[in-house]
């Protein structure tokens, strides 16, 4: 007979997500590092009681703001390769929508995070419940139908025993290389404090392992075949190097054949930065040294990386006409496209195999020699950028030479959008795997404070720097408060250049006028002058304004013996970006217009338009 547990659903989730482990480095640790959570009478009598009970053991974090504490969640799981993650619940309404954005950027990067809404009552008695959105056609629908085409399994729970076969479908998804992605379970909150005998089985500890596939036989031969062959071959590491801890293997591919690498943002750290073969930066936001080559690449060995228009320059970057791509990754939608040889695999087995396939051959010396002179020339480009300099506005170039030489290679670096994705990614001199942490995938405003918070509390070993601009800090500062609450000392350096300054650079470069980026350029009666260093201060954070380079580098020196979160503040120049590097990105220019200067524009963006390669 089978044993049971008399719980209710609430409680048996709670007690299953203790019972979830992993191994890191030979240690047993729990899986899921705790639960983010935001009450409201969605979720507080049922999940937040449950929660209670298990306190000890699955840490219950309080945020302020539900969106945030989605992205502590998505960066903890990032900051661990995806090796460990988190939870997070909220109650019904817009408790449960402030997370869909969060959702959706760990759905595009790829990242496993268990969101646990509130949902409306099944028995749908007290119908319309406070907050309840109602379909006037469909009495199925709630808010949280919302996260269904942004969550890679999605489940409503309006019976206890349902609760049992969605978290056995959720724990595949979230720790399954190819699939792995955010899981909503929509929980009713009626239904969360109903009770059922549960099997005592389903409490068992288990244990999830990353899984490694290994490579098709046919498909490693026709990589390697092409390999061979190839004259100027070039390695693109994304994101899935760093999540399949396949560095060390990485560089001991590149430094056996002779082969250059460059790197996506996802997969920026891959190699350190001063690896002689490490050319840093691809695409849009590349080092000249990269997409020098990547213009003439005969291969392209694509590791880990979706290719996204960033990496690619929207498809004009990869000019060789006699180009073949080889998409080495464990996810078969990426390991194909642009009709690529899919090499489908763990990225550490496949250029394992790949390796071995590949025993004795070298690049063409001529070809990694050309690499390296163009990293020598970058590196003197990138020196001239980030110099100290005594303009009153510094450049975000000028700002990150400052940290980068105050704080070193070994923090964690963590930022998402704006203008600083762009300086960052070719700048940044990263030192070892994971101490870039770029929330590019989504561009999301926002995420940076909290993704510092998600990343500190994976790492608490490490000193995390979060550099965002003004406009990020004004949509999401939130979080400041509870990296205090928490003693979670985060490094935040502010650069305020009064507005979207880079959404107004790319506004000017498409001919526009500027027009409602800048705070000068924006309908008003008064412009607002905000003290950032105050507000920070009022949060409980140490805080000061530098009103220079050398003021900001000793205000980061200090801030480094600080024993809380600290907010550096600096003034920069909103129009000034780093000249050296790049490349051109699709932006359409409007067709018609009564102004010069879009009607140049339009004209400029035909020629560069037609570099593209369509159907590649």
């Amino acid at each position: 007979m089978t044993k049971t547990i008399r719980l209710t659903m609430a409680q048996a989730l709670a007690r299953f997500l203790t019972r979830q482990m992993t191994e890191m480095e030979g240690e047993k640790l729990p899986l899921f590092g705790g639960v983010w959570a935001i009450f409201g009478h969605g979720n507080v009598a049922g999940l937040g009681e449950a929660l209670y009970q298990v306190r000890e053991e699955l840490p219950t974090y309080r945020a302020h703001n539900e969106q945030a504490m989605a992205h502590a969640a998505i960066a903890y799981a990032k900051a661990h390769f995806r090796r460990r993650m988190m939870a997070a619940t909220t109650s019904i309404g817009p408790g449960a929508v402030n997370m869909v954005t969060a959702a959706a950027l760990a759905h595009v990067n790829r990242l496993p995070v268990l969101l646990l809404p509130g949902d409306v009552f099944a028995s749908r008695f007290p119908d319309p419940v406070l907050q309840q959105v109602e379909d006037f056609g469909d009495g199925t629908i709630s808010a949280n139908d919302c996260f269904r085409p942004i969550s890679r399994y999605f489940d409503r729970i309006t019976r206890p025993e349902q609760i049992v076969p969605a978290l056995n479908r959720a724990m595949q998804v979230l720790t399954d290389p190819a699939e792995c992605g955010p899981v909503t379970l929509a929980l009713c909150q009626d239904v969360q404090a109903e009770a059922f005998d549960y099997p005592e089985s389903f409490f068992a500890e288990r244990f999830w392992l990353p899984r490694r596939p290994r490579p098709d036989l046919g498909e490693t031969e026709a990589a390697a075949i092409a390999l061979r062959r190839a004259k100027k071959p070039l390695i693109v590491a994304g994101g899935g190097v760093l999540y399949s801890q396949a560095s060390p293997l990485l560089a001991e591919f590149a430094e056996a054949t002779g082969i250059p690498v460059c790197e996506t943002q996802g997969g920026k750290s891959s190699l350190p930065d001063d690896h002689p073969l490490n050319m840093g930066a691809v695409g849009v936001t590349g080092t000249s040294a990269a997409n020098r080559l990547a213009e003439q690449a005969d291969l392209v060995l694509a590791v880990g990386t979706r290719l996204q228009d960033f990496t690619t320059g929207s498809w004009a970057l990869f000019k060789n006409d006699g180009k073949t791509i080889v998409g080495l990754n464990v996810q078969p939608f990426d390991a194909g496209k642009h009709r690529a040889l899919p090499l489908v695999a763990d990225a550490r087995e496949g250029l394992g195999e790949l390796a071995q396939a590949l025993a004795g051959w070298q690049s063409p010396v001529d070809w990694t020699a050309y690499a390296k002179t163009g990293k020598a020339e970058w590196r003197k480009d990138a020196g001239k950028a980030t110099a100290a300099t005594n303009a009153r506005l510094p450049s975000d170039a000028q700002v990150i030479g400052a940290v980068q030489r105050t704080m070193g290679k070994e923090v964690v670096l963590l930022h998402a959008a704006g203008g600083l994705p762009g300086e960052l990614h070719k700048l940044w001199q990263a030192g070892s795997p994971g101490s870039y942490h770029a929330e590019y995938g989504f561009s999301c405003m926002g995420y940076e404070i909290a993704g510092g918070l998600g990343a500190k509390l994976a790492r608490p070993e490490r000193e995390v720097v979060v550099m965002l601009g003004d406009g990020s800090y004004l949509m999401l500062n939130s979080e400041i408060a509870t990296s205090v609450m928490l003693g979670l000392k985060l490094i935040i350096v502010v650069l305020d250049n009064r507005g979207f300054g880079c959404i107004n650079r790319l506004q000017m470069a498409t001919g526009g006028a500027s027009f409602n980026n800048l705070l000068k350029d924006t309908r008003h009666e008064t412009l607002p002058d905000i003290d950032f260093a105050a507000h920070a201060a009022s949060l409980g954070a140490i805080s000061e304004k530098a009103a220079s380079i050398a003021e900001l580098e000793t205000a980061l020196q200090k801030a480094r013996t600080n024993d809380r979160t600290t907010v550096v503040v600096i003034e920069t120049d909103p129009q000034v970006a780093t000249d050296a590097g790049g490349h051109w990105w699709d932006v359409t220019v409007p067709e018609v217009s009564t102004r010069s200067e879009v009607k140049a524009a339009r004209d400029d963006y035909e020629k560069k338009r037609g570099s593209q390669r369509i159907g590649d």
